[in-house]
């Protein structure tokens, strides 16, 4: 524990050192054993203040110093004789500072004011928010009474009676205010209407599909199908792991467009993504009647006036892009569809003028393959409709995951090189370290040097990607990885989205336990996706600590990008999950998406079983949950994709 609260004799008190070094000392002793208190500033008050041989209760975060327990600038108050008696003594503790310290507004004369506070707060000043039956079935006190016995409790039930039910009141308002948002943006967005599935998407389904669609994939078409048929703005986030077959499950969605009589357009994150997307939707769609373009910032002056005149008269149904489709010149016809390829890429401002291009909002799928843990999608995207492609598609690479050490590098290098020879290609990616971009480029440069040293030109050629070389640059290296110019991709995260290279087999990760669990799987994925056996290599240094080993463990133990989600929600909190710090809906006080989840489960179908009774929340008993809300609308910002 950070902070501690002791009660204790003090036994001795002096000033040590001088001038810059002075500091006063205490130390002080329970039947447990001793401990040192120590200040650096406002000394005399401490000494006019304290008395040895006097029992104090001492309040501060404990540290050590030369093996012994230490608290810096502790709180001390005179041990009163109820509190020495006191079988379950609870203290609450209050946040100070130290300016706040040094005007007398301590932890302790702030728990005091609140005290007296309480004192004057009556049941009718904090109304109640959840409605009485609920209340009643789950067995939560009131309010107010939570209000008072989380401040000041007589025993730890009390205290635990109030942390549940103010931590269900979070949780049950979040999923509240959710829901009301879905029933709104299904009650009231006008929404383009795909009445048909024509010609266009019956004859590719039929003809041209090159593989059977998993069971997943037919569950989310007929999903998307229905939403797009009612008239209704659909807004759904697609979530599947890397390699479960995004892809086609958009370029069906486009043909249902067509058939329609609208036009598509697919926005990429990246340059290099966007022409991925290009040629496998070209390649898929080229027996089919159907013209497919790409607009990037690197399109020529003539292709692009061409195309730009194609979307304004409606001959081009579909586009695929980066952020240059968002731009004003860039003008639609008759905009059906817009799909949104890893969204956390794009700000919320950039995505909204996509839509803006079209009189009636065009329908929405926002895909990612970052793995989202279950509880988290349905909290953060619970005014989205939300789809899951949990399964992967037949023949799709099992990709065999090992740990290595640094001491085992020539090993490592070794088999790459057997893998070379059979024909194959390498990833090496190394961790950037946030504290200096000039570190990042030293130890990339440095890794670069000793991947060179171990594959000599003329016979290997190495390739390098990183942040801080210009757009072309970057994109002619990789290109030359993807055309098999190169064997060696030597890179820093760049590459974690998206690339797509089927001869590569091995994924080799620098310095690991540096990187995220939801990172370590979106890299393993750049590979095992051709016919050939792949392996994805975690190489460490030798001092490991916990959370790194079990990641690690996780990494090499599973490949399932859900499950890994799970366990990245569990190590390291909801708000380092990608995307979701600017998220207002995990701003909980106290409910944890991960300790919590029963009770997140409990609010979501209570929240359901309110709303399919009472939707417009006009019934006697839930009016007081109405006038709630509104007391509080616009006084949090809660998170929306569009």
């Amino acid at each position: 524990m950070d902070f501690v609260q002791v009660a204790v004799v003090l036994v001795s008190l002096e000033v040590i050192g001088q001038r810059q070094g002075k500091r006063m000392v205490a130390e002080v002793k329970d039947n447990t054993g001793h401990m040192e208190l120590a200040w650096f500033q406002g000394l005399s008050w401490v000494q006019k203040t304290l008395e040895v041989g006097q029992s104090y209760l001492v309040y501060g975060k404990i540290g050590f110093y030369n093996g012994h327990p230490q608290i810096v600038h502790p709180e001390c108050e005179i041990l009163t004789r109820d509190q020495q008696t006191g079988k379950n003594f609870l203290e609450p503790v209050y946040s100070t500072t130290e300016k706040l310290k040094a005007r007398g507004l301590g932890g302790r004369q702030i728990g005091k004011l609140t005290q007296l506070l309480m004192t004057m707060v009556h049941e009718k000043d904090v109304p109640e928010n959840i409605p009485e039956s609920i209340l009643k079935q789950l067995k939560l006190v009131s309010r107010f009474k939570a209000y008072r016995q989380i401040h000041f409790p007589q025993n730890p039930e009390e205290y635990n009676e109030a942390v549940r039910r103010l931590k269900f009141e979070e949780l049950f308002l979040a999923q509240l205010r959710m829901n009301l948002l879905r029933m709104d943006r299904h009650r009231f967005s006008k929404g383009v209407v795909f009445e048909k599935v024509g010609d266009l998407f019956n004859d590719f389904y039929g003809k041209h599909l090159p593989f059977e669609l998993t069971g997943a994939q037919k569950r989310v078409v007929k999903e998307i199908r229905n939403d797009t048929a009612k008239g209704k703005q659909m807004n759904r986030l697609l979530q599947g792991d890397v390699g479960s077959g995004k892809t086609i499950v958009a370029v069906l969605c486009m043909l249902l467009s067509a058939d329609n009589g609208f036009q598509a357009c697919l926005m990429a994150p990246t340059e290099i993504l966007a022409q991925q997307h290009f040629k496998t939707i070209s390649d898929l769609l080229e027996k089919m009647d159907l013209p497919v373009q790409l607009l990037t910032g690197s399109t020529k002056k003539a292709a692009r006036k061409k195309m730009l005149q194609e979307l304004e008269d409606g001959s081009l149904k579909i586009l695929i892009g980066t952020h240059a489709v968002i731009e004003d010149i860039v003008q639609f016809q008759n905009l059906g569809l817009v799909i949104i390829d890893e969204q956390h890429r794009f700000g919320v401002a950039q995505r909204a003028r996509l839509w803006q291009k079209a009189k009636v909002p065009p329908h929405i799928l926002v895909m990612t393959a970052t793995p989202i843990p279950r509880t988290l999608a349905m909290t953060i995207y619970g005014d989205l409709d939300y789809s899951v492609i949990d399964e992967l598609p037949p023949g799709r690479q099992h990709i065999t995951t090992v740990h290595r050490y640094e001491s085992q590098r020539s090993k490592v290098m070794s088999f790459i090189r057997t893998e070379i020879d059979k024909g194959r290609q390498i990833y090496i990616v190394f961790p950037l370290i946030e504290e200096s971009d000039k570190l990042d480029f030293e130890n990339l440069m440095k890794g670069y040097e000793n991947v060179k040293a171990y594959f000599p030109e003329p016979k290997y050629w190495i390739s390098m990607v990183h942040g801080k070389q210009p757009a072309a640059q970057k994109e002619l290296n990789m290109k030359r990885f993807v055309d098999k110019d190169t064997q060696i991709l030597v890179s820093t995260t760049v590459i974690e989205v998206g690339v797509n290279v089927p001869n590569a087999t091995v994924m080799i990760i620098e310095s690991s336990e540096k990187f995220g669990l939801s990172q370590l799987h979106q890299l393993r994925g750049r590979v095992g996706r051709g016919a050939d056996k792949s392996y994805c290599i975690l190489l460490t240094g030798s001092k490991l600590g916990n959370d790194a080993r079990e990641r690690i463990n996780i990494m090499t133990s599973t490949n399932n990008g859900f499950e890994i989600a799970e366990k990245d929600l569990e190590l390291r909190g909801p708000g380092d999950i990608e995307g979701t710090q600017q998220s207002g809906i995990l701003n909980f006080r106290l409910a944890s998406l991960v300790q919590d989840r029963v009770m997140i489960d409990v609010a979501r179908n209570l929240v359901a079983d309110l709303l399919e009774k009472d939707p417009e929340l006009n019934s006697a008993e839930n009016l007081q949950l109405k006038s709630f809300l509104k007391q509080k609308k616009g006084q949090i910002l809660w998170s929306k994709i569009s």
